[in-house]
């Protein structure tokens, strides 16, 4: 491990090995409930469970309250390698109020535990409680005007990985406990994938300016659980035993994967989709030959197609 990645990830390596995550300041969002602001979607936050201090934040297309029509519904998980950011950063909550605007769709942003604090599978195991606690919920916004036959996983990053291990729990034995809850398929944007043996894109890439590898490592350490490596199945997805891959396919669900050539994931990303078509899963692929990891969330040009994707993806 580089000494720039634990200045860059600011680790405090401990004498017994340990490692302490000093996590960056970050603007942080409020949610806005008030129909009379001049905005397009309107957002609240719901406790989860309390105990594990988890909860989503909902976003409303403002349009939808007024003609009463049910909308799908995106079950967000955000980025940034397991162990920093939240439901409340604000580049995350620019990013789903966009979604949920241009989509539209009604977004539910989960706040899961975070790494190394709560290490892998934490993170996956609130995702599944998170679909859960949706069917159960008879918070008005989501009775009122949720289509529940229209369900999808979505994540960017590691959120897509989180969106990708909760969707195989649920294909594999949880889809009769969600009903009235359906979900159609899943929307992963840049999985965030390892693997020990490096890949070409990865290797092309080792110095990148958004991911370099050394940093990429260390997020694994920080998130997989202690021992691990990263040919564990938490990381290596392609290492999920097949069985659970085609519970997906019977499902009859859908799986949107996009990604970018100038993202080091890039080629673990195709292998995903390799994987997927393989087993007979309805794969729709997309990607660019430019952009890097998490430009939707910073380039609004590159926001703005992937949500057309998206509205397609869920049309189609």
């Amino acid at each position: 491990m580089s000494d720039h990645s634990e200045e860059h990830m600011k680790i405090i390596r401990k004498p017994d090995g340990t490692l302490t995550l000093l996590r960056k300041p970050e603007s942080r969002s409020l949610p806005q409930s008030d129909r009379t602001l001049s905005i397009t979607v309107l957002s609240k936050d719901l406790t989860i469970n309390p105990h594990n201090d988890t909860w989503l934040r909902l976003f409303l297309p403002k349009q939808g309250t007024n003609d009463n029509k049910k909308l799908p519904l995106i079950v967000f998980f955000h980025g940034s390698g397991f162990v920093t950011s939240s439901a409340a950063s604000t580049i995350f909550h620019d990013f789903c109020v966009n979604i949920a605007d241009g989509a539209a769709a009604v977004v539910a942003s989960v706040e899961y535990r975070l790494a190394p604090e709560h290490r892998l599978p934490a993170a996956y195991d609130d995702a599944v409680e998170t679909f859960h606690w949706i069917k159960s919920s008879q918070d008005e916004w989501l009775t009122k005007h949720v289509d529940y036959s229209r369900c999808y996983l979505m994540g960017n990053s590691a959120g897509a990985t989180i969106a990708y291990y909760a969707g195989l729990r649920i294909a594999s034995g949880e889809v009769g406990d969600l009903e009235p809850l359906k979900i159609q398929g899943m929307i992963l944007r840049q999985p965030y994938i390892g693997g020990t043996q490096r890949t070409e894109s990865e290797l092309r890439l080792e110095n990148d300016a958004v991911l370099p590898l050394s940093d990429n490592d260390l997020m694994w350490e920080l998130a997989l659980p202690v021992g691990a490596d990263r040919d564990h199945e938490y990381c290596n997805l392609t290492a999920v035993d097949g069985w659970r891959v085609e519970k997906v396919r019977d499902q009859g669900w859908r799986v949107m994967v996009s990604g970018c050539g100038g993202d080091p994931l890039v080629d673990r990303d195709r292998e995903l989709v390799k994987v997927l078509e393989e087993k007979g899963v309805c794969v729709v692929s997309d990607f660019e030959e430019e952009g890097c990891h998490g430009i939707e969330l910073t380039d609004p040009n590159k926001a703005k197609t992937l949500i057309r994707l998206i509205k397609h993806f869920m049309s189609s």
